[in-house]
């Protein structure tokens, strides 16, 4: 039987701000066949701006009104955590790749794996790296290069290799514990990361050996890699810290202040930079993180606007009107977040953008917290790892000098996840026990 949705009133004048961003974004990139030539915070800024112009349930409201609204959503406490978690995070990254730690671990892979396991050895490389450092990003820049030079020297196909690494990189985007979109997918859904993390690990780990015997049917030609250096293991620590502190539950904002420091400790004792040198590449990691935290407050501010003009129920009323039940209610947030970051090409954005229609529909369909938390950052990593105009696949088409189209049908760890997770959205798979709402007005506990 399909539960009745209680919302209030939606007014479709309260998606109009973000159909206009949508429009004007996707205008200006079929254009300039470039997505990159409008800048996402300019073009949500611009849509601020329409939902100042606009008036949908609140037409009383005078422009103070709603800048006091916009105020609330941009700077409330949820907000402000995360921005401090993404400098931290970009801090962190910045001071391991200054200390090296990067191409230890890149050596270390390389070394250790036999060469009919060096394709799946660079997938598993990529998804090791990708879920210490939490960027997809950084993992792209940093094993990309190294994946090109194997494959000149190996004759691997190149779009092949791109799409192996995009595959290892969205792995940590999507389950690393200092993920940005996996901080706020949690986040969303008033949950720990700890908490999302142990639910997308049940759905990941299937995809992620799927991928790995898949990538062992590809052949290799014969590969001499060369002296890569020596290796030197107390680099590593840094990532070994950051996990084992994740696993035991502390605090993200800890967790990551003790792998700076780490960091910091190790990379001044080898001589990699001054303490001076370590807190300008803390500086840097922090500056590297001002883009997304501006967007962050700008897009806090419009969904506040946009559910204050009725437009997030409306857009909610639409979607539950076709969901029958759990699974109904599952392939909505799926559909949802899944439209959003392809349109966007931010699966950031597009979390924090679906979250509350999310949140709403996992607590009428008695969807786990942690389950729909893990559907939004599964479906927006699959968007963000085959959409050529996405910022990994341009990334890595810019190194490899090829077509950032020609890694799509490469980005096979993608798509394997986007079948299993459609699988899982079928069965009655559900981490926590969740209450029911029953006729009698009771509450039942179903598993």
């Amino acid at each position: 039987m399909k539960k009745k949705v209680d919302v209030e009133k939606g007014n479709f004048i309260g998606l109009v701000p973000l159909i206009f961003f949508l429009v004007i974004y996707i205008s200006s990139g079929l254009i300039t066949r470039n997505f990159d030539s409008l800048p996402l915070l300019v073009a949500m800024i611009l849509a601020c701006g329409v939902a100042f112009l606009l008036k949908g349930n609140n037409k009383e409201d005078i422009f103070a009104d709603k800048l006091v609204v916009f105020c609330k959503g941009a700077g409330q406490e949820t907000m402000i955590l995360m921005i401090v978690i993404f400098m931290l995070a970009g801090a962190f990254y910045y001071v391991t790749k200054s200390m090296h730690a990067v191409d230890t671990v890149t050596n270390i892979g390389l070394t250790f794996l036999p060469q009919s396991f060096l394709i799946p050895g660079i997938f598993i490389l990529g998804c090791l790296i990708s879920f210490a450092m939490g960027t997809s990003m950084g993992t792209v820049a940093a094993l990309m290069p190294i994946a090109a030079n194997i494959g000149n020297m190996a004759d691997i196909s190149l779009p092949l290799l791109a799409g192996v690494v995009i595959g290892g990189a969205m792995f940590g985007d999507d389950l690393s514990l200092i993920s940005a979109s996996a901080i706020i997918s949690a986040k969303t859904q008033d949950v720990t990361i700890f908490e999302k993390f142990k639910t997308n690990a049940v759905i990941v780990i299937p995809a992620f050996v799927i991928t790995t015997i898949l990538l062992m049917f590809v052949h290799v030609g014969e590969i001499n890699v060369g002296e890569l250096g020596a290796i030197e293991w107390i680099k590593v620590l840094p990532y070994i810290v950051v996990i084992v502190a994740s696993f035991m539950n502390i605090n993200v904002l800890i967790v990551l202040i003790l792998g700076i420091t780490t960091a910091v400790v190790i990379g001044v004792a080898t001589g990699d930079f001054s303490g001076i040198q370590a807190l300008s590449a803390i500086h840097k990691g922090m500056l590297s993180m001002a883009d997304v935290s501006f967007i962050s407050i700008i897009v806090g501010g419009l969904a506040q606007l946009m559910h204050h003009m009725g437009g997030i129920n409306w857009l909610l009323e639409k979607i539950t009107k076709h969901a029958h039940g759990p699974v109904g209610g599952k392939f909505s947030i799926a559909f949802l977040i899944l439209l959003l970051d392809v349109i966007t090409t931010n699966n950031t954005v597009s979390i924090m953008i679906a979250g509350p229609i999310a949140k709403k529909l996992a607590k009428n369909y008695s969807i786990s917290p942690s389950y729909t938390a893990s559907i939004l950052d599964i479906y927006s990593c699959v968007g963000q790892g085959i959409i050529p105009y996405g910022a990994q696949l341009l990334l890595a088409s810019s190194i490899v000098g090829i077509s950032a189209a020609a890694i799509v049908p490469y980005s096979w760890y993608c798509m394997v996840l986007f079948v299993v997770s459609n699988i899982f959205l079928f069965t009655k798979f559900s981490p926590t026990k969740q209450p029911v709402v029953v006729e009698s007005g009771e509450v039942a506990e179903s598993v």
